[in-house]
């Protein structure tokens, strides 16, 4: 019964930002801890980014001050704000339920001039 659907994606400038949105559904988000991945042609899939059910926030490095992990618990959202793209930016996002098999389908991100 669990879903999770990204949006949000799509072609940005060099500099730019985007909002991805995770929509979560047959879970309780409120006690999960949720994650953000991403996944370049040829590349192993890497984590991105995490918040906890208290709404502790991870990051990894690279990402670390660019983007923002947050959660709105009643409209059942994930999101990740994107700022300072970098053409190293530029994957299928992936939203995840944290320790499990459950992903969302994915949403491309594209940063380029």
């Amino acid at each position: 019964q669990v879903q999770l659907v990204e949006s949000g994606g799509g072609l940005v400038q060099p500099g730019g930002s985007l909002r991805l949105s995770c929509a979560a559904s047959g879970l309780d988000l409120s006690i999960a801890t949720m994650g953000w991945w991403r996944q370049a042609p040829g590349r192993q899939r890497e984590w991105v980014a995490r918040i906890t059910g208290v709404g502790d926030t991870f990051y990894e490095y690279s990402v670390k001050g660019r983007f923002i992990i947050s959660r709105d618990n009643i409209k059942k959202t994930v999101y990740l704000q994107m700022d300072s793209l970098k053409s190293e930016d530029t994957a299928v996002y992936y939203c995840r339920r944290s320790f499990t098999s459950d992903w969302g389908q994915g949403t491309q991100v594209t940063v380029s001039s």
